[in-house]
């Protein structure tokens, strides 16, 4: 089909207005990793915009030789593995059990489950419940702490209930318990779902600092994004140089700034879940589309 000329120029336009959006949303992490290239001295007098001006790695030298660093790391990998499986478990099996009709109070359940959706307790009972059941300042906590979303259970029970009731019957003729059938028959063919919504479930947990900065007191389990929240709110040089190694203080005083290492912090703290998107991109299409079809 050809093209018409008022076509043509719809099509421009659209393109540099997403042009502009890309650069827009893209624009700020990129000057931020600029500036963490950048020599700390030679940034606060400004200028930096799309390249380091004097290119230097002691930002992150400086914010590798920190013990804190690591261990926020550690914390960070295993929420976001160990908490990403525990509410995939959950929130599918869930899923599965409101996707059959056969349910008593099916409807019910899924009334009190839109409800939390829109309504909730608010943070003061929810803290005291957490501290009665002893998980306050525990890692159990981080992995307990929104165990089962209900949009994502939501997305799995739609798709559930779209997969042929052959494939669950014949199962059960050759043997299958409700659990084999879920693990054997169901799971193996959530690829997409699962992959979409365990990767969005990972990058929540990834970024999560207010939970932890609320119900974590200990800084052996403070994850990565809330030290960066601390280090970013440090607020001053010496409050900075103050939480710091010896050799991070006499960087500091040569060429080294609390902006400069706030971006190099930031920067560690980011990388590592974005390059996780390329590789589950395929699922992205399908997965994302699941439960928005038909209810």
């Amino acid at each position: 089909m050809r093209l018409t000329r008022s076509d043509k120029a719809l099509q421009a336009v659209i393109y540099v207005l997403l042009a502009l959006l890309a650069f827009v949303t893209f624009y700020p992490f990129w000057n931020s990793l600029a500036i963490s290239f950048n020599v700390g001295s030679d940034t606060s007098t400004g200028g930096i915009t799309f390249w380091p001006r004097k290119f230097t790695l002691e930002n992150y030298g400086i914010v590798f030789q920190e013990k804190n660093i690591y261990n926020a790391y550690l914390v960070t990998i295993a929420r976001t593995v160990l908490g990403t499986f525990v509410a995939m478990l959950f929130t599918s099996l869930f899923a599965y059990g409101l996707s059959k009709k056969g349910i008593v109070f099916r409807k019910g359940y899924m009334i009190l489950c839109v409800v939390t959706m829109y309504f909730s307790g608010g943070l003061i009972p929810y803290f005291i419940l957490v501290y009665q059941l002893h998980l306050y300042n525990t890692f159990a906590f981080l992995l307990l702490h929104g165990m089962v979303n209900v949009y994502n259970m939501i997305i799995f029970r739609t798709f559930f209930q779209e997969l042929p009731e052959g494939l669950e019957e014949s199962a059960r003729i050759d043997g299958c318990s409700n659990f084999g059938v879920f693990f054997r028959i169901v799971m193996p063919i959530s690829g997409p779902v699962m992959a979409t919504l365990g990767l969005f479930t990972a990058v929540t947990l990834w970024n999560d600092w207010f939970t932890p900065a609320v119900f974590i007191s200990s800084q052996s389990l403070i994850p990565l994004q809330t030290l960066l929240v601390q280090i970013v709110n440090a607020g001053t040089t010496s409050t900075m140089i103050a939480n710091l190694s010896t050799y991070a203080q006499s960087a500091i005083q040569n060429s080294v700034t609390v902006k400069s290492i706030q971006m190099a912090t930031m920067m560690v703290a980011t990388l590592p879940i974005l390059l996780v998107y390329p590789f589950l991109q395929k699922y992205f299409v399908k997965g994302a589309m699941v439960g928005s079809l038909k209810e």
